[in-house]
């Protein structure tokens, strides 16, 4: 299966990379965190859980429907609707369940505020700070560039570099040159 590249703003925002993890390809649909090994690999490969034991599959289910509220936040936030209470509700309760906390850390250098979850289980912390970049998303300086990637069939979500960008990846954007293209050339 061929794997898009990161859309644009994953690298700024892991609750984006985090909607993007299920999304429709020309051949069907992707589903990246589908088994607790990968749902595993995933938050490991971002810094946000530690190298250990495996998840269980109600804790990759966690993870799944945190994903599945802020993909629809995104989505209310992206179309100008209200949102579904019950999915501000399940981010609100992914961040109650281990508040993330600014601390200053000054161990060496200049200080930072750093953020920083109580101490919990990491799966726990992991959905916080997950819900707390995500209502970062869309309360912050990027949530106005927020959008839906334009190419016909693309499920994938995106922060626009600047007000032309329609899609959410150069793939998507030679997918739909290539088609335009194909079209201008049918007889």
């Amino acid at each position: 299966m061929d794997i898009p590249p990161p859309a644009a703003g994953e690298e700024l925002s892991p609750s984006l990379a985090l909607v993007n993890t299920r999304f429709r390809l020309p051949g069907g649909p992707y589903e990246a965190l589908a088994e607790p090994s990968a749902a595993r690999a995933w938050l490991t490969e971002r810094g946000l859980v530690p190298a250990g034991p495996a998840l269980g599959p109600a804790q990759a289910a966690r993870l799944r429907d945190l994903r599945e509220a802020l993909r629809a936040l995104f989505a209310a936030r992206i179309g100008g609707t209200a949102p579904d209470p019950g999915r501000v509700a399940a981010v609100n309760a992914a961040l109650a369940g281990c508040p993330p906390l600014r601390v200053l850390d000054w161990t060496a250098g200049d200080p930072a505020r750093i953020l920083r979850t109580a101490p919990s289980r990491p799966v726990d912390q992991a959905l916080a700070l997950l819900a707390d970049d995500g209502i970062g998303l869309l309360t912050g300086e990027h949530a106005d560039r927020l959008a839906a990637c334009g190419t016909p069939g693309c499920t994938r979500l995106m922060i626009r570099s600047h007000a032309a960008r329609r899609w959410c990846s150069t793939r998507c954007g030679n997918r739909v040159r290539a088609a335009r293209h194909a079209a201008s050339h049918t007889p």
